[in-house]
């Protein structure tokens, strides 16, 4: 698979592993070779191809006999937010979005913890400590920051955030389980996009949307929305 690059990038299959949308399902993962020094580089393109980061990992699910995962993005300038994100956004206007290097401290990792206890119960993640949190978040060579939710100093949530030369990617968001009233997840979203288009950035990727997935549908509520089909991005029609 060629990137636009005169050496093309060496890509693996992974072998089946449990899915992790649906439980009773095997998945199986396209890899960008993680060893090339040249995957920085690449990157931006690979999201442009519908690859997504976890880590040092830049993968996109290739599930024989399985397209449920669709890569979606926002296109910023033609966002409109709906009567409900609306509401989300005045629920929270004693909110200070702040964006900060991407590092781990203690306030950071309690609440990484607190949320995968929450969230994720014996499901893997719950166990996770310091290293995991570097090593999913951070990663050792992309260009990240963390969106950071404050109300009155407190901390709320914390999106982790790619950026590239015209996009954002959003990675992954945790936040303050006692508080998901105040949906923090939409908040999050909402903030990276008002971020992308205060930086006239094209694009806010959003990963994997899956149509009908208690936890991933509600991607769907972002419009307009674009959709990757294996050959190019167009707009998810409404209904």
């Amino acid at each position: 698979m060629s990137l636009g690059e005169p050496d093309s990038l060496r890509l693996f299959h992974t072998g089946l592993h449990p899915c992790g949308y649906w439980p009773d399902r095997t998945a199986r993962d396209l890899v960008l070779d993680p060893r090339d020094p040249r995957l920085a580089q690449f990157y931006p393109q690979a999201l442009q191809w519908g690859f997504r980061r976890s880590g040092d990992i830049v993968y996109r699910p290739h599930c024989q006999g399985c397209r449920a995962c669709v890569a979606v993005r926002i296109p910023v300038a033609a966002f409109r937010p709906d009567r409900g994100q609306r509401r989300c956004l005045a629920r929270n206007a004693d909110v200070e979005a702040r964006v900060v290097p991407a590092e781990r401290d203690d306030e950071r990792l309690a609440l990484y913890q607190r949320y995968l206890r929450a969230r994720h119960p014996q499901g893997g993640m719950d166990g996770h400590g310091a290293a995991e949190f570097d090593q999913f978040l951070l990663g050792s060579w992309t260009q990240g920051r963390f969106l950071e939710l404050r109300a009155r100093q407190r901390l709320l949530a914390v999106a982790a955030t790619d950026l590239t030369g015209d996009a954002l990617s959003a990675v992954y968001t945790f936040y303050d389980p006692d508080e998901a009233a105040r949906s923090p997840g939409t908040l999050a979203i909402l903030r990276q996009i008002e971020w992308a288009r205060r930086e006239g950035r094209d694009h806010l990727y959003l990963g994997y949307w899956i149509a009908g997935h208690g936890k991933m549908d509600y991607k769907r509520r972002f419009r307009p929305l674009e959709a990757f089909d294996g050959r190019r991005w167009a707009p998810i029609e409404e209904g």
